[in-house]
């Protein structure tokens, strides 16, 4: 029996099987506002036959987007919009569906990527950036704003109140984004978090605002709404985050009830080495499960069903997420299941694709024609 197809619960909610669809941006929202391409892009995805379904970085703040073009939920127009896209989508597909919340801090204020992803200027149509210090990514960069204690307060509400609207459109899970050099990352490393108050210096200082955006998020939302967060679990640069310290969080992150911890790297630096390779990011999920007892959901270079199975097999991971791999391939939980003997859930319009030799790929259905 394929491991990779068996069900798994995030807190009380269950999944089909262990297969995740990561987050990953767009950059194609009006003002924030979902647009008819989120509809095209997560209704297809929604049909994959995966176990859940995350939404993209989702800014909680316009000056958190990475782009003019990030997906929000800080208003009510931008909630009105996802609601409409998800209403459609949950109209064909069960999917549970997840959103990441983020802010970007110091990498705000971004072209798109295919128009070279570089800082826009506040004089061609950018804004200042934020971040713990006023350090910024760049060399060649002004240096953002450092957020003072009525800035931090700020952030930390919006985060509230977009956990709140996610909740109200019928949202499932909520992933909190403090990986890929974002906001919440640059407080965690102390490559970014130069601070002299209680935010900053030792490890326990500079968890204290990611923490307490945690915690204020998970006391928003009803019990039974699984919270869980993105890391970067090193940066890849020496002095930098480590794995190590990725542990330290973990354990602070399961004490106030964090329902999963998915795990990534890099982002934070230009400086970085990341040593690419087929589950080069997998070590660090498989440290931080063996050692917080979080469930865990790794990502990064996964592509072929046999190397998904033998991770959720051999408890490195409790998930498996797909990225760009699902994207190129969106019936890639299919194939999957096709390829280890597995059954997948698919919607009935669809069932007569079933290859000859694979009529029970989709289960015990019935097809029937005139």
């Amino acid at each position: 029996m394929s491991q990779l197809f068996l069900p798994f619960s995030i807190g009380n909610l269950p999944l089909k099987n262990r297969i995740v669809i990561a987050p990953m941006c767009q950059y194609s929202a009006e003002n924030g506002d979902a647009t008819d391409w989120h509809l095209i892009h997560l209704g297809h995805l929604a049909l994959s036959g995966a176990g859940l379904l995350m939404i993209e970085a989702t800014a909680v703040e316009p000056e958190g987007r990475i782009s003019p073009a990030d997906l929000g939920l800080w208003s009510e127009a931008n909630e009105t919009a996802l609601k409409k896209v998800l209403t459609a989508v949950r109209k064909y597909s069960p999917i549970p569906i997840a959103i990441q919340l983020a802010h970007a801090g110091r990498k705000a204020s971004s072209h798109v990527p295919w128009e070279g992803g570089q800082l826009i200027p506040v004089e061609q149509g950018g804004w200042p950036t934020l971040a713990p210090s006023a350090t910024p990514y760049g060399a060649d960069e002004p240096p953002p704003v450092a957020l003072d204690r009525a800035g931090l307060q700020r952030v930390l509400q919006a985060f509230v109140l977009a956990a709140q609207r996610a909740h109200r459109i019928g949202i499932d899970v909520i992933e909190i984004h403090a990986a890929h050099g974002y906001l919440l990352h640059q407080f965690l490393s102390p490559l970014s978090n130069a601070r002299t108050d209680e935010y900053g210096g030792s490890l326990e200082n500079r968890m204290r605002f990611p923490l307490a955006v945690f915690e204020a998020v998970r006391a928003a939302v009803p019990a039974e709404m699984p919270v869980g967060i993105r890391i970067s679990g090193t940066d890849w640069v020496e002095g930098g985050w480590d794995v190590e310290q990725s542990v330290a969080f973990g354990h602070a992150l399961r004490q106030r009830g964090c329902a999963f911890i998915h795990v990534s790297s890099g982002g934070l630096s230009p400086r970085q080495q990341i040593p690419l390779g087929p589950n080069y990011q997998l070590p660090l999920a498989e440290k931080i499960r063996s050692e917080t007892g979080l469930p865990t959901i790794a990502v990064g270079l996964i592509t072929e069903p046999e190397q998904a199975e033998t991770i959720v097999a051999e408890g490195r991971a409790d998930m498996v997420a797909l990225a760009r791999g699902i994207l190129f391939d969106p019936r890639w939980p299919w194939h999957a299941a096709a390829k280890l003997g597995a059954q997948v859930e698919a919607p009935p319009q669809y069932w007569r694709s079933q290859p000859r030799g694979l009529t029970r790929l989709f289960g015990d259905v019935r097809i029937g024609q005139r």
